[in-house]
């Protein structure tokens, strides 16, 4: 035997390798590191969950408040702030999820390495060793794999950490930015700043809309009570018809607004109220997304059904084929925004109404299982959606309703089944109730803080606006059940309601329980909506015969005049004058010095 050390086979037991104990603690540091990022990864998640933006407790009271006090300038404000601090940390949390996903899975791969390496091993060989006990390079070699485990472990920690808290929110920092990224259809965008719009006393001294804006009745108190379409007494001025379409004449200062046209010829007009002369007229064409062909709209719809609406700022138009349009007063092209072919037998007839800056824009077609109808809210100035809420509903032809009523401002829109109401801040349904049936042309109106709706040839009834949720059993005032009209609008003076069917049969109901005061022949087919002013109604026939009437309590015929036109549309009363828009010509009736002789 030689003199060297003798090797034996060891009893004591076998001192791991260096590399096993390092894979060992790279094991438990990954397991550790992964279940740390794991909880604080559902922590943070949770947290968001409870104050998400489209869901914070906070946001919705605040939102609450302002429906109930829609001019505060305060709520505005602090509902825009809390919005962007919302937006801001949920999409700081998104991108430390994504950062933190990734690094989850790194840690769980590192984990199930390390175990693997662990368990290979763990195979117990006899260990060839000296007499003597480990030496100090093995102890060296194993420090060394712990604290480089150790350091990589930290240099993982920090990394995390700095993801966490350096990464930066894909919001803009300005309210006004971040209102154009969301496209409007966020709660910022939902409020918008002091409306650039007419005041409620101006909106009431015009005609800004299908029907005005208050039941078709009209502030003046001197309009005419007779007039000779033979002599041109009574009639101040009377012009032929620029173009063709059924839609009512809105009136806005010294301006009378309307369109019409035919496909590939779409136009708004813009004529003299003192003259009746065309100030300006403008083509709606090129509308990028407008349907290429045109579509099938029977002759006695056609494309210009829609009555135009003003915020007296403004004027807006839309059309059979989805085109809509925003002009300045004056006649400068704002904007335009196509909404697709719009499928409905009849052709789209509903009229654009406004509030505030807001042009809103019921689009009610197909079957109620397609999806295809929406409510718009859009910015006057702009045509960007502000909002805009599905409606589970088919078409409808009938004109919504802006309205402030039990202290809020709520959307009122038609459609089989359902009367609906919406806050105008922001879309969010407030009630409805379940009572229509048939083809609902019939507009609703307000009259002493009750909503009235029509169900064609069917009912009418009065609806309190002041429920949450369905509130058909709850909120209907009244119903009534005779001489239902099926086409035309109720009018009202507060203290009694006015009806006229197509056929011509006149009715007065109690606007307190619905009850039927009076009914009349005319002995004349009506399309177009009564209007009221100074204790008088006014009734225009298709045939051309005008009904002026005592808006009272009897039966009173204060004049009939034959006009040699025809009328589908709805009257303006503004100003103590009529404006009409026949078949053939424009009219305008008051007192004064006729124009007749000088016109074409």
């Amino acid at each position: 035997m030689n003199g060297g050390p003798a090797c034996t086979h060891s009893a004591v037991p076998p001192v791991s390798p260096p590399s096993q104990e390092g894979w060992r603690l790279l094991a438990w540091v990954a397991a550790v590191f992964s279940l740390l990022l794991g909880i604080g990864m559902a922590a943070g998640y949770w947290q968001v969950k409870t104050d998400e933006p489209l869901s914070s407790p906070r946001l919705k009271q605040l939102k609450l408040a302002l429906r109930e006090k829609p001019a505060d300038e305060n709520l505005k404000q602090q509902i825009r702030q809390l919005d962007l601090q919302l937006r801001q940390r949920y999409f700081r949390h998104l991108a430390r999820t994504q950062a933190g996903v990734w690094l989850l899975l790194g840690g769980v791969a590192v984990f199930l390495y390390s175990v693997g390496r662990v368990r290979r091993g763990q195979k117990r060989l006899p260990v060839l060793t000296a007499r003597t006990t480990p030496g100090a390079h093995s102890e060296r070699m194993a420090a060394l794999g712990r604290w480089s485990v150790a350091g990589a472990g930290a240099a993982v920690g920090m990394l995390l950490f700095g993801l966490s808290f350096g990464i930066t929110s894909a919001l803009p920092e300005k309210t006004a930015e971040i209102d154009r990224l969301l496209g409007g259809d966020a709660a910022a965008g939902a409020v918008a700043a002091t409306p650039d719009a007419a005041s409620p006393d101006e909106l009431r001294r015009n005609w800004p809309r299908f029907l005005g804006i208050n039941a078709s009745f009209a502030s003046c108190s001197n309009t005419p009570v007779s007039w000779d379409a033979a002599t041109g007494e009574g009639i101040l001025w009377k012009v032929p018809a620029p173009s063709a379409g059924f839609n009512s004449p809105i009136v806005w200062g010294d301006r009378v607004y309307f369109t019409g046209g035919k496909p590939g010829q779409l136009e708004v007009f813009c004529v003299d109220a003192n003259t009746g002369q065309v100030a300006w007229r403008q083509a709606v064409a090129n509308v990028p997304g407008s349907p290429p062909e045109p579509l099938d709209i029977p002759e006695s719809t056609g494309y210009t059904a829609p009555s135009v609406a003003t915020d007296g700022r403004r004027v807006y138009a839309i059309f059979a084929n989805g085109d809509t349009a925003g002009f300045s007063l004056d006649g400068r092209l704002l904007w335009t925004r196509a909404f697709g072919a719009l499928k409905n037998p009849y052709g789209h007839a509903t009229s654009l109404i406004t509030w505030q800056d807001r042009l809103l824009v019921q689009l009610d077609q197909g079957e109620s299982e397609e999806g295809k109808s929406k409510l718009y809210a859009l910015e006057g100035r702009s045509g960007r959606i502000l909002w805009q809420r599905p409606r589970k509903v088919g078409g409808s032809w009938t004109t919504p309703m802006a309205v402030e009523v039990a202290g809020k401002a709520q959307v009122i829109a038609l459609a089989v089944p359902w009367v609906i109401s919406y806050s105008a801040v922001d879309g969010t349904e407030l009630w409805r109730v379940d009572c229509l049936n048939g083809e609902v042309t019939p507009s609703p109106i307000c009259v002493n803080g009750l909503v009235i709706a029509i169900s064609p040839s069917d009912k009418m009834l009065a609806i309190r606006p002041d429920g949450q949720g369905d509130v058909t059993a709850s909120h209907v005032v009244w119903s009534a059940e005779d001489n239902i009209p099926d086409v035309t609008s109720p009018a009202s003076n507060g203290e009694l309601i006015f009806t006229v069917t197509t056929s011509g049969l006149l009715t007065c109901f109690d606007a307190r329980n619905g009850s039927k005061v009076w009914e009349h022949e005319l002995d004349e087919d009506c399309h177009a909506s009564p209007a009221i002013a100074g204790g008088r109604m006014y009734v225009f026939g298709q045939k051309g015969t005008a009904f002026v009437l005592e808006a009272g309590r009897e039966y009173k015929e204060l004049g009939r005049v034959p006009m040699g036109d025809s009328f589908h549309a709805s009257p303006a009363l503004v100003n103590d004058r009529i404006y009409l828009r026949g078949v053939s010509n424009l009219w305008c009736l008051g007192s004064g010095p006729s124009k007749l002789a000088r016109q074409p």
